[in-house]
């Protein structure tokens, strides 16, 4: 019979997040693959834990991966952690994920902390619908280049980002996206947490007078809808037509964009 891999939430900062389901399935499964063991060893021993443990950090992950598929062939039990929250989630952990799926072994989700959804609930921004990006990329021109494609987009938009980066990140948001708003979750959890609320020009002001440590979790709010009229909409739909557009792909392009009725847009244009 084929083993369970457990992918299992840790504390994201306080040890006390740790959920009673996670400590019972780490005190019980054979193997504990750690992203880095020197870290986890702390949480475990807090909690008394005695496992063998195996780390999956680094360039180790695809090794690890190997070594870890045929404890689960074998029968074995296996809980997955990362450092900190849901391993895969801007976490490693999605190859073995991955190829476990692939062999159809059995894995079961053990949820728990997880800075995404911790930073969203206290962000004070529309999170009915959102879009996660997680850590945007550490070159400029690349990072620019995904904020410039991320611009349109009205759902709320939530990254990750390093201390040593995140003042330059948010100065190209502030380029790129101009004035929204945004709240700035750093330490979520921890001793430290704080929270910055604002305008892009706000919180920037605010964190260059600040001490930049810790991990930050960036919420900013989506493109508003602009305001139009009927009327000038009309026109935008005319004049894609002309540009080859089909009546109805038009319609459809500029209804979403400013949040008009599809079909009273598309029955006027035929006037």
């Amino acid at each position: 019979m084929k083993g369970t891999l457990y992918i299992v939430s840790t504390p994201i900062g306080n040890l006390e997040d740790m959920t009673l389901r996670a400590l019972k399935v780490l005190k019980e499964v054979d193997l504990i693959a750690a992203e880095d063991t020197r870290h986890s060893s702390k949480l475990l021993n807090h909690y008394g834990i005695s496992r063998p443990l195996v780390s999956y950090w680094g360039e180790r992950e695809r090794e690890r991966t190997e070594q870890v598929l045929a404890k689960l062939r074998a029968g074995l039990s296996v809980a997955l952690i990362s450092d900190a929250g849901t391993p895969g989630i801007s976490d490693p952990g999605c190859v073995l994920i991955e190829r476990a799926v692939e062999e159809a072994l059995h894995v079961v989700s053990v949820p728990g902390p997880s800075a995404l959804v911790a930073a969203l609930s206290i962000s004070g921004l529309p999170v009915k619908e959102f879009t996660f990006v997680g850590f945007l990329p550490p070159r400029k021109t690349q990072r620019r280049k995904m904020l410039r494609e991320l611009g349109m987009e009205k759902r709320t938009l939530v990254f990750y980002e390093a201390p040593h980066r995140v003042l330059e990140t948010l100065e190209d948001m502030e380029e790129i996206f101009g004035q929204r708003y945004l709240a700035l979750v750093r330490e979520i959890t921890k001793i430290h947490e704080e929270v910055l609320r604002g305008r892009l020009a706000d919180v920037l002001q605010m964190l260059r007078a600040a001490t930049v440590a810790g991990e930050y979790v960036i919420i900013v709010e989506g493109k508003k809808r602009e305001e139009v009229s009927f009327e000038d909409a009309l026109d935008e739909v005319r004049a894609l037509m002309k540009k080859g557009k089909g009546r109805k792909e038009a319609v459809k392009m500029i209804s979403e964009q400013y949040g008009l009725s599809k079909k009273e847009l598309y029955d006027r244009s035929l006037e």
